[in-house]
């Protein structure tokens, strides 16, 4: 896998931790951490989409509740309502994935988060700052692809990112697949179900949720 590939040559720590963005994430972090050998779980983060156009993100929520939202100022009403729902998902989620799963633990420990492709970068930006709140050491983040913008965006505001693509024609993730079908819940949580199979018994521990 290409990604994993061009993390081994970023220096990536060879006891990191891989949490995948749900729900496409989660698929390219299952191979990420069985490529590299790491242990693999989960970071929720949603995006929030703008009225009358959801593929449009306007902000992220993550699994704190805490929202940020791209443009600054007071948010309307319709965001702050885009938020609650996103927010009540983003719960549903830790819940329908953990199915009695403690979370990897995070303090003081190098994490490689990856997502299916970087459009805006406003989710990814959003699980960083969950990770770096929880005590994670580092935070490397990792697509297969990724707009130019927001690569620049997230590593000016000093975030590792390593992808395979960054194509100056970017216009959607989905375009630069061949399926690009929803993953379902079910599917995410067969890949961290496999995953647990393969990982020491030591690469699970109490965190904080």
């Amino acid at each position: 896998m290409r990604l994993a590939q061009a993390l081994e040559r970023a220096g990536v720590a060879d006891d990191a931790i891989v949490l995948g963005i749900p729900r496409g994430g989660v698929i390219v972090a299952a191979e990420v951490a069985h490529v590299l050998g790491l242990p693999l779980d989960i970071v929720v983060a949603s995006k929030l989409g703008a009225p009358g156009d959801p593929e449009y993100a306007v902000g992220a929520v993550d699994a704190d509740g805490e929202v940020s939202f791209a443009r600054p100022g007071a948010p309307d009403a319709l965001l702050i309502g885009e938020a609650a729902i996103r927010g009540a998902e983003v719960r549903r989620q830790l819940g329908a994935y953990r199915v009695g799963r403690e979370p990897l633990h995070l303090d003081g420990r190098d994490v490689i988060v990856a997502d299916d492709g970087i459009a805006t970068g406003l989710t990814m930006q959003q699980a960083v700052a969950y990770l770096e709140r929880h005590g994670a050491r580092s935070v490397t983040v990792a697509a297969p692809v990724a707009s130019p913008d927001a690569a620049v965006r997230l590593r000016a505001a000093g975030i590792t990112v390593v992808s395979v693509y960054e194509p100056e024609d970017f216009t959607a993730v989905g375009s630069f697949y061949r399926d690009f079908n929803q993953t379902s819940d079910d599917e995410v949580v067969h890949a961290l179900q496999e995953a647990a199979r393969e990982d020491p018994p030591t690469a699970s521990a109490s965190a904080p949720r």
